[in-house]
């Protein structure tokens, strides 16, 4: 998923860069999406394996 935001992110600045202003904005919100998505989804999985790893050792 992060692979998927940086892709928008380069997608964005190209546009950006050639003065494409709609598809470069479109294309920033997606990865902003896609990375604030990422990030939760990250602190969740720490969080659900942090605690599946004390019940293993009780």
């Amino acid at each position: 998923m992060l692979r998927w935001s940086v892709s928008f992110l380069i997608v964005a600045i190209i546009a950006g860069v050639f003065g494409f202003g709609g598809i470069a904005a479109g294309a920033t919100e997606i990865a902003k999406v896609l990375f604030f998505l990422f990030l939760i989804l990250f602190v969740v999985s720490l969080l659900t394996g942090r605690s599946r790893n004390k019940n293993l050792l009780d």
